[in-house]
């Protein structure tokens, strides 16, 4: 995977010629796909097309058999089921995390839980919250660097009516500063939300919303 730094109107993602097989099982035949900076993309298709693999491979814990990924500028992945440690708390989280990124404060992750609305749930053992917020941690986990480009896997799943409309005004408030947003699912949501729309379809990809871009 090679690195080169953003630019609003540059590209942010490229997959190039994808292939990858498991034993005698092809999942992906030849994906080429193209993420501009700025935008919120769709990634979409069936269970079972290839979308797991395919955000594997981008995000590099899957290699190719064939093709090359190529991200410009810092990438950060949130898991369809999030990977939390039962026994901490949301807030031991963000400190922990805060290290990682070697961040100053957490002003950037305390504007997020107030967006989408936990901040009572803060010091509560991670394996007493439900889903939906052990949802919206791994959404704040992912986004709290400010990533040039962020991988969601079903993010909004869990979420209830506010915290759903509070996700689209994040990728919305991304988009505006340049940041690219790339929500994978199996089916597209608010399609009038997405820049793009790439669909996976008989091991390749097909763009069906976005391509005068």
């Amino acid at each position: 995977m090679t690195a080169s730094p953003p630019t609003v109107t540059g590209i942010a993602l490229t997959a190039r010629g994808i292939h990858k097989a498991f034993g005698k099982h092809v999942v992906l035949a030849g994906v080429d796909l193209t993420v501009r900076s700025g935008e919120i993309v769709g990634i979409v298709g069936e269970n079972g097309a290839g979308k797991t693999t395919l955000l594997r491979i981008l995000y590099g814990d899957l290699r190719p058999d064939k093709g090359t990924v190529a991200v410009g500028g810092t990438l950060s992945h949130c898991p369809q089921h999030p990977v939390l440690n039962n026994a901490l708390t949301p807030s031991q989280h963000l400190c922990l995390f805060r290290e990682a990124y070697r961040l100053r404060n957490l002003d950037r992750a305390h504007e997020l839980i107030d967006q989408l609305v936990f901040a009572d749930h803060l010091h509560a053992p991670v394996k007493v919250l439900s889903g939906g917020t052990r949802q919206r941690l791994s959404l704040v986990l992912a986004l709290m660097h400010d990533p040039d480009v962020v991988l969601l896997d079903e993010p909004y799943q869990g979420f209830d009516w506010q915290t759903y409309l509070a996700f689209w005004d994040l990728a919305a408030a991304r988009r505006a500063a340049g940041r690219t947003t790339v929500v994978i699912s199996h089916l597209a949501f608010d399609t009038d939300r997405l820049d793009t729309v790439i669909q996976l379809r008989h091991r390749t990809a097909v763009m069906t919303k976005g391509a005068d871009r």
